[in-house]
């Protein structure tokens, strides 16, 4: 198995402002990096993709009416996106219900019967998009039938900006959709949602937006905080194998390769000969430490790490947030500061500067999470 790089794009999230007068532009502005020399042309987007279905998702997004006389209701997938939500609607009468349990595998995710009420009375559906919760998605569409559906992913990353890897190649058409592991996609999110809410509930618009503000405000720290942390890792071992590629955007983002994924598209387990190969490419690669997954243990990942003496550490989410609900720490901001405090010792850099960052220090959602 020849294992596909992610090479160094630049990614360009698109942060858009929000307006306290309730006014917000019409149209996502899009701008197009140039491509470094030397792109593996099968992890590029077409880099002239139209924007078309960018603009449309974001004007879906933006396409509901004000919700009068009894609280909005909000439905939302995977656990960091109920999160911002629950984050941004804080102190409202807005009932933020998640979809999708922690620990599930999103991308499979089959929703039961009692999630279909739920999306029926829901006047706002907030999903990541770019394929990723494809079930969710169907029953949505079947049953939340006037509700705004928002994909956020979606809605705020230009096709042209798209990556693909050996989990999410390029011959299958979905990119990867793990937009919320790069702190400023994820503000990126909270921005569109804060504009969806007010959209929905204009009197509101102060909370809203004071939310949203302590939100961006701490969520920028712990960007910052990641760049000087992995300043402090050798360039040479910035370097991830990791179970499940949830850090295609983070990589590119903060400077670290991810030189393979142990999931391939099919969610199946690699065969002996990939395993034999990913066991030779460790070697080769001189990297100190190699990232299962807390929600998913992986027998394969030991594997590599005990034959090639390379420390294998298995607790890192993706979309499991830390704790139980009503936790501090049970947050996107939580998962990301664990995650990255995690990646950044075990290759060898000091975290201090990630562990200064108070990601407690932020309005605290009401949000129901099924478990």
């Amino acid at each position: 198995m020849k294992l596909r790089r992610i090479t160094p794009i630049l990614v360009l999230a698109l942060i858009l402002p929000a307006c306290s007068d309730n006014q917000s532009s019409d149209r996502v502005e899009v701008t197009q990096p140039p491509a470094p020399d030397g792109i593996d042309e099968e992890n590029i987007a077409d880099p002239f993709a139209s924007d078309e279905g960018l603009q449309a998702a974001y004007a879906a997004c933006k396409g509901g009416t004000e919700v009068k006389g009894r609280a909005v209701r909000v439905a939302s997938t995977v656990a960091p996106i109920t999160n911002l939500v629950g984050i941004i609607a804080a102190g409202t009468d807005t009932k933020v219900t998640g979809i999708v349990p922690e620990g599930t595998n999103s991308h499979t995710f089959e929703p039961p019967p009692s999630a279909a009420q739920t999306l029926e009375t829901s006047d706002i559906v907030f999903m990541n998009g770019l394929s990723l919760e494809e079930p969710t998605r169907e029953m949505a569409d079947a049953n939340a039938t006037n509700a705004v559906l928002c994909e956020l992913g979606t809605a705020t990353l230009a096709p042209s900006l798209w990556l693909y890897d050996f989990s999410f190649p390029k011959a299958a058409g979905k990119p990867n959709p793990h937009l919320w592991t790069n702190p400023p996609m994820a503000l990126s999110f909270a921005t569109v949602i804060r504009d969806a809410l007010v959209n929905a509930d204009p009197s509101n618009v102060d909370i809203y937006d004071k939310n949203y503000e302590a939100l961006s405000s701490i969520g920028m720290q712990l960007d910052e905080a990641m760049s000087v942390a992995s300043a402090t890792v050798p360039a040479n071992q910035r370097k991830l194998l990791t179970y499940h590629d949830a850090y295609a955007y983070f990589s590119v983002h903060y400077g670290y390769t991810v030189i393979g994924a142990i999931q391939p598209s099919s969610f199946d387990d690699p065969t002996p000969k990939e395993i034999a190969n990913l066991i030779t490419q460790v070697r080769e690669s001189g990297v100190k430490a190699v990232f299962g997954s807390e929600v998913f243990p992986s027998p394969v990942l030991e594997q590599i790490g005990a034959e090639t003496s390379v420390r294998y550490i298995d607790v890192l989410r993706d979309d499991d947030l830390i704790g139980e609900p009503g936790d501090a720490e049970h947050s996107w901001l939580g998962l990301m500061r664990f995650n990255y405090v995690t990646m950044v010792e075990a290759l060898g850099g000091d975290a201090s500067a990630l562990k200064t960052v108070d990601v407690s220090d932020v309005v605290k959602d009401n949000a129901t999470y099924p478990q």
